[in-house]
């Protein structure tokens, strides 16, 4: 292999693997049905979190496969993104099981882009980056289509995963070293 840390990234990926529903909500659901189980600002910081969460995996899922794929040619690099792309798709999954087993409102979390607009902006900044890389007629190979290939992995890997995405973790986090929602925490 040309790039070894990827295929061995690949392999760690794949030797990580796990399912949503291989996590036990029991108690996560008695907590969310119970009236006295989270105070409102504990319930917001769920739902706010599963709203943004939703939408910016998905994006994050279209930055790999239909941004960021085409323009890595190494084998063992698309196979570590296409990895990366699974484990996109089972962070979607898992927020559809944390949703379903605590009974919320659909619309609501997958709605929430439209609703709160913190989400929305977020969302907003980063879809630029995403089109720029998916736009047909986008070619690497210039030193002004790499700086661009390079700033939509920068804003990937360090602003959102690296930052958006860890404030909500934390704050679920937060939550689950409280022993509370336990099961989302996980």
């Amino acid at each position: 292999f040309k790039y070894k840390w990827a295929w061995e990234k690949y392999l760690a990926t794949c030797a990580n693997h796990w399912m949503p529903q291989e996590v036990n909500m029991s108690r996560d659901i008695a907590l969310w049905k119970s009236p006295n189980g989270l105070t409102e600002d504990e319930r917001r910081i769920v739902k706010r979190n599963l709203g943004f969460f939703v939408t910016a995996d998905s994006l994050a899922a279209n930055n790999i496969v239909l941004g960021t794929y085409r323009h890595i040619t190494a084998p063992e690099c698309r196979q570590f993104l296409l990895r990366q792309a699974f484990e996109e798709a089972i962070h979607t999954h898992a927020y559809q099981y944390i949703v379903e087993s605590l009974g919320l409102d659909e619309g609501e979390i997958f709605n929430a882009y439209n609703e709160v607009a913190s989400i929305r902006d977020k969302d907003e900044f980063l879809i630029p980056f995403i089109d720029a890389i998916m736009d047909p007629g986008f070619v690497t190979g210039t030193p002004e289509a790499d700086q661009t290939l390079l700033k939509s992995l920068i804003v990937f890997a360090c602003l959102m995963e690296g930052l958006f995405f860890y404030v909500g973790f934390t704050q679920i986090l937060a939550l689950g070293r409280q022993n509370k929602m336990t099961g989302a925490a996980e």
